[in-house]
């Protein structure tokens, strides 16, 4: 049996709590962890500057609830991508990675996912792709000297949806501070990916495990990447979280969802737990310990 870390997006709270009640509610949930959000909103995006006060705040209200954040999810390059073919808005996208690089540090997070678009409202190109690869050289560079690893997401968009793809990334380059983040969702909605074998033949590169679920792409539907009911998606959970723990795999999973705006936020993040909880138990997935909450 693995022991593996279970967390919660962040994006699927409340949204109206403080942070230390967001802590407090996760631990209440039955998580152990928080995945922390900088999106392409401008209210997000201005958490990249955070007075040093602001940093010592949120530091605190973790510590108080024995709280830990394993990933900060980047988002943010959907507006601002690596490979656009404005220079201004590449000079951008690399200050978001700098900046993003020193929250981390300042908040204790080791991981940042990475969107893996080359762009995403602009048209995809040749350029645009040799964009991407020289500015991920650099976020690489940036990242290895703060020693944080950057995970690159399979995405829903078919410039990188599959760790095979990361792999490449990965043979240009070589460093151990740029890793794969496998959404199981997105890896799954895609007919031209064999999931188990993609899982397997990448495993060395796997920093963490979205959990989510999706309608697949077809010859005539774009497919749906978000807000698809776990179990009535495309994904094979039982068998992905099965093969995950054939490998051994140790490290921490995150269910991704969006109802943090909704009335019964709660009441879904509990039916998404109850899901999970039972697959874990089905498959022999062990959850690590809940941190004591705050007194």
């Amino acid at each position: 049996m693995t022991v593996n870390a279970l967390g919660i997006y962040e994006k699927a709270l409340p949204q109206d709590l403080t942070w230390k009640e967001k802590f407090n509610l996760v631990h209440e949930l039955g998580f152990n962890f928080l995945e922390f959000s900088i999106d392409e909103s401008d209210e997000r995006l201005a958490r990249l500057d955070w007075a040093r006060e602001q940093r010592a705040a949120f530091r605190d209200a973790m510590w108080t609830t024995h709280s830990r954040i394993n990933t900060l999810m980047l988002s943010g390059h959907r507006r601002f991508p690596l490979g656009s073919a404005d220079p201004k808005v590449r000079a951008k996208s690399l200050e978001i990675m700098q900046k993003a690089i020193d929250l981390a540090v300042d908040l204790g997070i080791k991981n940042i996912q990475m969107a893996g678009y080359d762009v995403y409202y602009e048209k995809k190109t040749v350029q645009s792709r040799e964009y991407f690869a020289e500015n991920l050289r650099k976020c690489v560079e940036m990242a290895a000297k703060k020693l944080v690893t950057l995970s690159i997401e399979t995405m829903d968009d078919p410039f990188i949806n599959s760790l095979t793809k990361i792999a490449h990334y990965k043979t240009m380059i070589k460093s151990p501070f740029l890793q794969g983040y496998p959404d199981l969702g997105n890896i799954s909605a895609w007919p031209e990916n064999d999931v188990a074998e993609d899982l397997e033949n990448n495993m060395a590169d796997v920093a963490a495990v979205h959990l989510k679920d999706t309608l697949a792409v077809t010859p005539t539907f774009k497919g749906q990447f978000k807000e698809v009911p776990f179990g009535e998606g495309c994904v094979d959970f039982e068998g992905c979280l099965r093969l995950l723990t054939r490998l051994e795999y140790a490290g921490s999973y995150t269910i991704e969802m969006w109802t943090g705006t909704a009335d019964n936020a709660i009441d879904e993040v509990k039916q998404a737990k109850k899901f999970f909880d039972d697959l874990f138990k089905k498959v022999g997935i062990e959850q690590e310990p809940i941190a004591s909450l705050a007194q």
